[in-house]
């Protein structure tokens, strides 16, 4: 599906003519072009990006609503359907979460759009939106528009010379870095600023360029045959050939010669790098990701990986939720208690153990269903599961306490009847 059916029905750039750029507090003009790939050259930057966004890609978002009481009902609907399965027709789940965040460390910014269809009941007194896809949005240009009104519409120019006008209420719109630019995530550009980890990867990218020039010098010239005497060009090639089958030849490495030709050799003393450098600049650009090696690696502690979750992790789930909820909901649907979780329960029990002591203490509290304990540990459900166990060594607090009272209640009796 092309753009054209996904934004049927929309604003185009021939109907902007009765707008004008949105007013910021800085006097700037709100155009924003996107940020040039540089440092997506470097290995570091990209294996870095693409351990984030795999890990975030095992987040399951769900709509809930939360009730008066607090309990969370998980809502069945066509948005939960899009959610856990396949937020469009060309993505997963997983696909549609790492293309998101994919987007967010290359542009600072990352526009979602939702289509949707408007339902009106029968009698025309109520009007609801049924979302039918969620697109991640890639533009070469985002300008910020206003209306007579004062509203914010978003125009979105894309590679293929397109252009769309949305209003900025219906995208779902994340940002990194949200600093100084009053719009968009970045510099005060709406840009990535990058100039202290290019700074980095230049050193970097040298630091490979001469290693790479050092071994090839290493594996190059290794000596000189000095012919002592007047020689043609072809009988030097033929000298030279017998020099070098005189090495081939040789099994004790100790080379005869005669008196027409002396050796010289040349020794390659190419200065290479030391270990703890190259550690020094891969650890810069990791740490400016929030990264660590034993992330990258794999081979990570427990207290390793919930330093990532919560440095790295956690405020980009903070943000997807957020973001979506904002957008996808009205404020009286917001009132009553909807919104986008992403839950990341894939992410915190990373191993057997952990999921052990989770399935001890939430299971024998009544907190998980045997379907879901067989789940947390890989396993299919089976039918009649979905039941909740509950150890007898816990009881509800309120019982506890009319028990503890009425226990009292009967030690002050026996009291009273022996005075």
């Amino acid at each position: 599906m092309g753009f054209k059916e996904v934004f049927r029905g929309l604003f185009t750039g021939k109907e902007d003519k009765n707008m004008q750029y949105a007013r910021l507090l800085d006097g700037s003009a709100p155009i924003f072009s996107q940020f040039g790939r540089d440092i997506y050259a470097s290995d570091v930057v990209q294996t870095a990006i693409d351990c984030i966004a795999t890990e975030c890609s095992k987040l399951r978002p769900k709509h809930i609503r939360t009730d008066q009481n607090g309990m969370q009902l998980n809502i069945k609907g066509s948005l939960n359907r899009l959610l856990k399965f396949a937020p469009n027709e060309l993505m997963t789940t997983k696909d549609f979460i790492e293309k998101i965040v994919w987007l967010l460390f290359m542009n600072y910014n990352v526009f979602i759009y939702p289509k949707y269809d408007i339902i009106t009941n029968e009698d025309g007194s109520f009007k609801r939106r049924e979302y039918t896809g969620l697109y991640p949005l890639n533009p070469t240009q985002v300008d910020f528009l206003q209306d007579e009104t004062g509203t914010l519409f978003v125009k979105f120019m894309f590679s293929s010379g397109q252009s769309y006008t949305l209003p900025y209420s219906d995208v779902i719109h994340l940002r990194k870095k949200f600093s100084v630019n009053e719009i968009m995530g970045g510099g005060v550009n709406g840009q990535p600023d990058n100039n202290a980890i290019l700074k980095v990867l230049e050193i970097n990218n040298t630091v490979l360029e001469g290693l790479e020039k050092a071994i090839k010098t290493s594996l190059s010239i290794r000596g000189i045959l000095r012919i002592n005497t007047m020689l043609e060009d072809n009988k030097q090639a033929n000298e030279r050939k017998r020099f070098e089958k005189a090495i081939k030849d040789s099994e004790s490495g100790i080379v005869a010669m005669d008196l027409k030709g002396d050796y010289i050799d040349v020794k390659a003393n190419p200065k290479i790098i030391d270990k703890d450098t190259m550690q020094f600049l891969q650890d810069k650009v990791l740490n400016y990701y929030g990264v660590s090696v034993p992330i990258l690696t794999g081979d990570f502690t427990d207290e390793q990986y919930q330093a990532f979750y919560e440095k790295t992790l956690e405020p980009i789930i903070i943000s997807l939720g957020q973001a979506f909820s904002k957008t996808l909901f009205s404020n009286r649907e917001l009132d009553v208690g909807n919104e986008i979780v992403f839950y990341p329960q894939m992410l915190l029990f990373t191993n057997t153990k952990n999921k052990i002591a989770v399935a001890d203490i939430l299971g024998n509290r009544g907190a998980l269903t045997n379907n879901e304990l067989l789940q947390l540990f890989g396993y299919p459900p089976y039918e009649g599961g979905d039941v909740r166990q509950k150890s007898l060594n816990y009881i509800d607090v309120d019982i506890a306490n009319k028990y503890q009272m009425k226990k009292s209640g009967m030690k002050e009796e026996v009291k009273i009847n022996e005075q």
